[in-house]
C-alpha cells in the first residue's frame, strides 16, 4: 500500500520528548518568576534596602534561564532519540520478521527475550501465528500434493484399460464396462469427499437444533447391513444429545465414525458401539469398535488427509482413500467441537465427538 512520506515514529517520540522537556522548563520558569521575582521591589534601594532590585535579579537571572533552556531542549532531543530507539528496537525486529513472513520465509522467529512486556507479548503472539501458518501451509501443500496424485491414479487406470481394449478390439466388453465404471465411481466417491472437506473447512452452512442420538440411529440404519455381511455386531446406545449445527454434516461425520469402525475391525466376531450422551454442557458422541492395535505413534496422524495407516489399509469394495476421518475432524471444526482418538490395550479404537450442547 503506498502512503505519503511523514515523520517516523522515533523522530515523533523525540520530538515529544524534547517538548515536554521544554514545556516543563517554561513553565519552572514561569513559577519562578510569578511566585518569586515579583515580590523584589523595583526600585534603587531593592528588598529591605540592602537586596539587588527587580531590574538586577532579572538581568542576572534571564541569560541563565535562556541557557537552561537550550540546553534542556538540546538534551530532549539527544536524548529522547536514544531513548526512542531503545524502546523501538524490539519494534524493529517486529517488523523485519514480518518483511521476512511476507516475502515467504514461515519458517523465521523472533524468539524475543527478555522480561515480559507489551512488545515482548506481541512478538510471541506474532511467533505463535506465524507457527500455525507455517503449519496449515504445510498442511495445505501435502493435502494438494495428495489430492493430485489420488485423483490422477483413476484417470491413469483408465486410460490404461481404454488402450488395452483398442489394442484388443476382441476382449470383453461387459468386463472393461465394468471395471471403467467401478474406477469412475471411485473418482467421485473422491471428487465428492474433497468438496464436502471443502465445505465443511469454510463453515458455509446453516445451523440447526439436531440430535445427536437421532443422527447416530440413523447412520448405524444405513451401514447395518455393511455389518451384518462381515460379521460385526453394531449397538447404539445412550439418550438424547441436542447440539447445533448442520444435520447433513453431523450425519456425515457419524456415517464416517461407524463405517471407519466397521471397516477396520476384526475379521470375524468384531463389534462396534455407538453412544450418545450429555456431559457437561457439550453433547458427546462415542464410537468404540474392536480391531487389530494400534501403535500410539499412529494414532495422531488417521485425521490427516489421505492417511490410512499402516495396519488399516482395505483392498476390498470399501477400501477409502484416506478422507473418513479428515472430513470428521474438519466438521467437528467447523462446529466448534473436539476430536479425541484413542487406542484400545486390546485392540480397536475409541473416537470421541464433544460438541458444545444446546438446551
Amino acid at each position: 500500500m503506498r502512503r505519503r512520506p511523514g515523520l517516523s515514529v522515533r523522530l515523533r517520540l523525540t520530538l515529544s520528548y524534547a517538548g515536554f522537556l521544554a514545556v516543563a522548563g517554561a513553565l519552572l520558569m514561569a513559577v519562578v518568576w510569578g511566585f518569586l521575582l515579583r515580590y523584589v521591589p523595583d526600585n534603587s534601594q531593592g528588598l529591605l534596602g540592602v537586596s539587588p532590585n527587580r531590574y538586577l535579579l532579572v538581568r542576572t537571572f534571564a541569560p541563565a534561564a535562556a541557557a537552561a533552556m537550550v540546553f534542556l531542549l538540546v538534551f530532549g532531543l539527544v536524548g529522547g532519540w536514544f531513548l526512542a530507539g531503545r524502546m523501538l528496537a524490539p519494534l524493529t525486529r517486529i517488523t523485519a520478521a514480518a518483511r521476512s513472513a511476507g516475502s515467504g520465509a514461515l519458517s523465521h522467529r523472533i524468539r524475543m527475550g527478555g522480561r515480559q512486556d507489551e512488545f515482548r507479548e506481541l512478538s510471541d503472539a506474532f511467533d505463535t501465528m506465524l507457527e500455525q501458518v507455517e503449519s496449515h501451509v504445510a498442511e495445505q501443500r501435502r493435502f494438494a500434493a495428495n489430492a493430485s496424485h489420488e485423483l490422477r491414479t483413476p484417470l491413469a487406470i483408465s486410460r490404461t484399460l481404454l488402450d488395452v481394449a483398442r489394442k484388443d478390439p476382441t476382449g470383453d466388453r461387459e468386463e472393461l464396462v465394468e471395471r471403467l465404471q467401478a474406477v469412475n465411481a471411485r473418482a467421485i466417491g473422491l471428487t465428492e469427499s474433497l468438496l464436502l472437506l471443502s465445505r465443511s473447512d469454510r463453515g458455509t452452512f446453516d445451523r440447526e437444533r439436531v440430535d445427536l442420538s437421532l443422527v447416530a440411529e440413523e447412520a448405524a440404519e444405513t451401514l447395518l447391513p455393511l455389518a451384518e455381511q462381515r460379521g460385526i455386531t453394531l449397538d447404539v446406545t445412550g439418550g438424547a444429545a441436542r447440539t447445533g449445527g448442520s444435520a447433513e454434516l453431523l450425519l456425515r461425520m457419524v456415517t464416517n465414525l461407524v463405517q471407519n469402525a466397521v471397516v477396520h475391525n476384526l475379521p470375524v466376531g468384531g463389534t462396534v458401539t455407538v453412544r450418545t450422551e450429555v456431559a457437561g454442557d457439550a453433547s458427546v458422541v462415542r464410537v468404540e469398535n474392536t480391531g487389530l492395535p494400534l501403535a500410539p505413534e499412529l494414532v495422531p496422524t488417521l485425521t490427516e488427509p489421505f492417511q490410512r495407516g499402516t495396519e488399516r489399509v482395505r483392498t476390498d469394495e470399501h477400501a477409502g482413500v484416506g478422507l473418513g476421518l479428515a472430513i470428521v475432524q474438519s466438521i467437528v471444526r467447523a462446529h466448534d467441537g473436539t476430536l479425541d482418538l484413542v487406542p484400545r490395550p486390546e485392540g480397536g479404537l475409541v473416537v470421541s465427538v464433544r460438541l458444545p450442547g444446546v438446551p
